[in-house]
């Protein structure tokens, strides 16, 4: 059943969003050489949770983390450890925060280092299509508008679309009705009403691909999928008010002047630019 959501429970959402965001950016600049993926999840931990929040997906159907962190021919799901990014790698970062009872979920791609300019295409082609996609989220449009915008702009430029994990409806659960799939044809699928909370998720391959399977965690399968491209593709956020991207800037440059960039056993992370 898909939940309509009142303006006071939007404002709610958007304060756990901008909780998500900021957090996601945490994880984006901590994307570089010689870096673990486990700091980085170790990070994200601290930054959510020094926000009053808690991080949505530790412990989600047993998921061991606070962060996906999946890497080139990963595409979701990828569980931190002490995997080491490379120069070269690219970096798909998934985050979600749980605060005033609603989360909040986003994800982007990042490069660590110097990419090959087909990686730095296969992002960039990927980012936009979620953008194409958005165009179609108004009151009155159908769903499979959105998906149909977010196929139409992949192929065009020459990749394919995942297929099988689509974008969700989210709002006091995680994953709520409807699915938000990133193909199909336009004019289907439940109209648009105003209150619909969605994460429109593009997931794009380069390639070929093939289903791979996580090592079992206490009866829990965590999946993700390889592709057959090259290796080289390798005080306002707990507030109900608009923030920009300027003061999110700021207020992450707060949050790693006050917490020293250490982890609880006083190793650093990562440093501030100088």
């Amino acid at each position: 059943m898909i939940t309509l959501k009142s303006a006071h429970e939007i404002e709610l959402m958007r304060r756990a969003g901008k909780i998500t965001a900021a957090a996601r950016a945490l994880a984006g600049e901590m994307v570089k050489p010689g870096v673990t993926t486990h700091e980085i999840d170790k990070a994200v931990y601290r930054f959510i949770k020094s926000q009053g929040a808690e991080p949505s997906f530790l412990n989600y159907s047993g998921y061991p983390a606070s962060v996906c962190v999946s890497v080139n021919d990963e595409i979701i799901h990828g569980i931190p450890g002490p995997r080491v990014l490379k120069e070269g790698d690219i970096v798909s970062v998934d985050v979600g925060a749980y605060i005033g009872g609603f989360h909040g979920d986003c994800a982007a791609t990042y490069p660590c280092g110097k990419i090959s300019a087909e990686a730095q295409r296969l992002i960039d082609v990927t980012q936009q299509s979620f953008f194409e996609g958005i165009r179609f989220a108004r009151e009155g449009q159908r769903l499979s508008d959105i998906s149909a915008a977010v196929q139409k702009y992949v192929e065009d430029n020459g990749y394919s679309v995942v297929r099988e994990y689509v974008g969700h409806g989210i709002g006091r659960k995680m994953h709520e009705s409807p699915e938000v799939p990133n193909f199909g044809a336009p004019g289907h699928g439940p109209r648009l009403l105003r209150g619909m909370t969605i994460a429109v998720e593009p997931m794009v391959n380069a390639g070929g691909a093939r289903r791979l399977e996580a090592p079992k965690r206490k009866k829990c399968r965590h999946v993700q999928r390889a592709g057959a491209a090259p290796e080289e593709l390798a005080a306002k956020l707990r507030s109900s008010e608009i923030i920009t991207n300027s003061e999110l800037r700021k207020a992450l440059a707060v949050y790693r002047g006050e917490h020293g960039n250490q982890d609880q056993e006083g190793s650093t992370l990562w440093q501030n630019p100088t």
